[in-house]
Order: structure tokens, then C-alpha cells, then sequence
């Protein structure tokens, strides 16, 4: 513990917090938000500027540097031998309404002791944090016994198009990490399957619900005829809801869809109020007689789990149910074991039953790192030495980061347990203290994992 301390004290400075502040604040200035529209670059100029002003950042520290001719992503090496990756995107969700941040989130700005802007602590943050980590090590002399490349996707917000490519391209790393979770580390995340139940439309009434896979929908919207008796259903069920010029407006409460056991889903309690008064709809009787507020999938296809990550869980997370379309839009996470086919098989079971076809829409295969591997153990003591936690277990989670693109890759920080989450917020930012601390465990890791001492 000893030369923990002197680790503590002496590797990671001031001068290294304040250059990350500072290259932090040139990537932030980038608006490196999906544009669909583009045409000369896959996702837009803003993040293909991005990419390339991280690309030359590296080159002017000394690494090689390389770029897909088609601008999906990109990535910055030194070193020799054995792969290690950290698994990195620059791309950023939209700041949404503008008026109501405090700062402008495309122009970092420092106060009450934090960096604000989008992407602070989605993924250009942790990013920087990562490599100025290493860099703290370097610069004490030690050289790199493996080639460490970071490596930039620029579509991880939406459907990872950027890592397809790459990973159908690019060589497999022996280990590494990507810092878009929390500390201490995810040694597993569970499958996430993403698909659509779609049958015919009908003309008795109209439901509307969801506006992101990935969310628990907070709203979902009636139109039609019965609304004295969708009323007096919703009294009886005692949920929430606004009566309105058009129709009624029921009221949930919005989770990711990771954490959707916590979330209350607004189209399922506005299915369970319809069901009686429309028995003929399939659609409306397996979401409001069978799913229910199961976030489980329990009553849909049975329990499904296993001991490393748990539970199933499963949102349905947009439904429109309209003259043009019956459309059940609904996002799974999977325990890690299971075979994905296995579960295809239960769903297509399910959507037959009533009048349903099941179609796919996105698919990550699971991430597993077993707990006693070197990766995770060797990790996982950075941390603690680092930290003096030694409580914190590894983490098994239902999101999604980069290091299921790999094997032998884990999500390792950049957040603390103690940190004020706000990915994809207003005012997004990240406190001077915890940019350090994180620097400080991933220089304790690149110093265990990829030097020689």
C-alpha cells in the first residue's frame, strides 16, 4: 500500500487534470449528435470532425493513428505486442431543449468546481480521463509491454454501426475496457434483443405510446369513442390521467429500459383499462390481459434467469395501434447464459398466439467475464487500492456499452457510486474531483495491466 499512496500522490497532477480539462473542452465543442440526413459521411460532419480532431490530438502525443476511409471510427495505438483496447464514442445524444441548460452544451464552461457539456460523462469525459491516465504513467518512464489503442465509434447512441464495421475489419484485442459504466466494473451485461410484433390495423380506436426503445413510456395516448367508460376503467385501476380535447393521456413514470422493473409503463396501463371494452383486439389482450406491469416478461413467456446476471427484463416501449398498423415495439435484456435462439423461439410462440408476426430489429450478443479472470481481478484491485472500497462488487447490468463488441472486455468506470449521474441531462457535467479520481484508477490499471515495471 505504500507505493499505492506515492502512486496517489505523485502520478496523476494537477498539470495532467488540467491538460484533460482542456482537451475535454476542444472535444466538447464539437456538436457530434447523429445526423441521418448526411450525405458524405455516415452519421454527419459535426461527429466526423469530431473523430478527426481526436485523431490529431493523439497524433501530436506520439501515437499512430488511423481513420476508416468511410468515416465509421477511428482509433489511436502505441506500443507493441498483444492487443489492449479501450473502447471509446464520441458521439453525443441531442442537448434537447437548449433554454433550459445553464450553459451553452456545446461550449464547455467551467464553474462550481466541474466541466459542463454535453458529453462531460457520455463518453467524451471518460474518454479523455482513460488516456490521460495512462498518460500519467508514461510520463514516469514506464513503457507500454502491449499496444494499447484507443478506439473511437461515432454511432454508439444509436445502432453501433461504427463497431459492426470495425470489428469486421480491425483485429480482435487480447483484453481491455470501455469507461462508459460505473466503478467498480461490469463483469457481465445481458443480451439486448430489440424487435416488433406487428399485425393489422383496425378502426375502433387508436393507441399511441413510446417514443424510444431504450425508455419506459411515460405517456400514452387513447383516441376513440368510449371515453366515459376508459375513464371510469382507469378510476377503478386507480392510475393516472388527463382527459383532453381528443382523447385521454394516461401517465407512467419513464426508466431505461435496463432498469424497467423501476419504471411504470403508460401504454400497458392504458391496455389494461381498454382490454374489457374492446375484447376482440389480440394486440390489447396480450398487452393489457397477459404483460400487464410485468417488466419481467414472467407472464409472457415464463421466468427466465440465470446466476451471474439475473432476472430477464423486458419493456414494451412504443405501440401504435391505429387504422394503418398494430404495431407492439418492445426491448429485452437477456441473462447472459441463455441462448439467444432460445428465447427467438418463446416470442415467435407468443406473437402466433395472437395474431402477431414477430420481426427484428436490433440485436448485442451478452457480455461475460467470468469474476476469478485476470481482466476482472486485475481490475477490480485497481480499484479498491485506488479507492479504499473494498465493499463494491463486480456489477452485473442490463445495459449496453462497447465491451460486448469483444471478448475478454469490460465496462470499467468512469462513474463512482457516490457520483450525480447525468448522462443524456440538462447541464450535463463531471466534478474536477471525480475526472481525478478516475484518472487515478485507470493509471493504477494501464500500470498493472500494460507496463513493464
Amino acid at each position: 500500500m505504500e507505493r499505492i499512496r506515492d502512486f496517489l500522490k505523485n502520478f496523476v497532477t494537477e498539470e495532467h487534470l488540467n491538460e484533460a480539462l482542456n482537451t475535454l473542452s476542444t472535444l466538447i465543442s464539437y456538436p457530434s449528435v447523429l445526423d441521418e440526413q448526411a450525405t458524405a459521411t455516415p452519421f454527419g460532419q459535426d461527429i466526423q470532425d469530431c473523430l478527426e480532431a481526436a485523431l490529431a490530438f493523439f497524433e501530436k502525443e506520439g501515437f499512430e493513428t488511423y481513420i476508416d476511409p468511410d468515416g465509421y471510427y477511428g482509433y489511436a495505438e502505441m506500443g507493441e505486442g498483444d492487443l489492449f483496447a479501450v473502447l471509446c464514442h464520441l458521439d453525443v445524444v441531442p442537448a434537447g431543449d437548449v433554454s433550459k441548460w445553464s450553459v451553452d452544451p456545446f461550449k464547455a464552461e467551467i464553474k462550481n468546481e466541474a466541466i459542463y457539456g454535453r458529453g462531460t460523462q457520455d463518453n467524451k469525459g471518460p474518454a479523455v480521463a482513460s488516456y490521460y491516465g495512462l498518460k500519467s504513467v508514461l510520463d514516469q518512464g514506464y513503457q507500454l509491454n502491449q499496444k494499447v489503442r484507443f478506439i473511437f465509434g461515432t454511432d454508439e447512441e444509436n445502432l453501433w454501426r461504427c463497431m459492426n464495421k470495425y470489428c469486421a475489419e480491425q483485429p480482435v484485442a487480447k483484453m481491455g475496457f470501455a469507461p462508459d459504466s460505473k466503478f467498480p466494473l461490469n463483469f457481465a451485461e445481458k443480451g439486448l434483443l430489440q424487435f416488433h410484433l406487428v399485425g393489422e390495423g383496425q378502426e375502433e380506436f387508436g393507441l399511441e405510446g413510446g417514443k424510444a426503445l431504450n425508455v419506459v413510456p411515460e405517456l400514452a395516448i387513447y383516441t376513440g369513442p368510449q371515453i366515459e367508460q376508459v375513464i371510469a376503467k382507469l378510476d377503478e385501476l386507480h392510475y393516472d390521467y388527463k382527459q383532453t380535447e381528443t382523447g385521454i393521456e394516461v401517465y407512467g413514470k419513464a426508466s431505461h429500459s435496463k432498469d424497467a422493473p423501476i419504471g411504470i409503463n403508460a401504454v400497458t396501463r392504458l391496455a389494461e383499462a381498454l382490454v374489457a371494452l374492446y375484447p376482440e383486439n389480440k394486440a390489447l389482450s396480450l398487452l393489457g390481459d397477459v404483460i400487464k406491469s410485468d417488466a419481467n416478461g414472467i407472464s409472457a413467456i415464463g421466468e427466465v434467469k440465470d446466476e451471474p446476471s439475473g432476472l430477464m427484463t423486458m419493456n414494451v416501449a412504443k405501440v401504435t395501434l391505429s387504422p394503418d398498423e398494430t404495431k407492439i415495439s418492445v426491448d429485452i435484456r437477456y441473462p447472459v447464459t441463455l441462448e439467444k435462439e432460445e428465447l427467438v423461439s418463446k416470442l415467435k410462440e407468443l406473437a402466433s398466439k395472437f395474431d402477431l408476426s414477430y420481426e427484428e430489429y436490433d440485436y448485442l450478443a451478452p457480455l461475460y467475464v467470468p469474476e476469478d479472470s485476470e481482466l476482472v481481478s486485475t481490475l477490480l484491485s485497481a480499484y479498491r487500492d485506488v479507492t479504499g472500497d473494498t465493499k463494491s462488487q463486480p456489477i452485473a447490468s442490463g445495459g449496453a456499452t462497447y465491451a460486448r463488441t469483444m471478448p475478454n472486455c469490460v465496462a470499467y468506470g468512469a462513474m463512482f457510486k457516490d457520483t450525480v449521474e447525468l448522462f443524456h441531462q440538462i447541464d450535463e457535467c463531471w466534478t474536477f474531483n471525480d475526472m481525478k479520481r478516475a484518472m487515478t484508477v485507470y493509471a493504477e490499471a494501464f500500470y498493472r495491466l500494460c507496463v513493464t515495471k
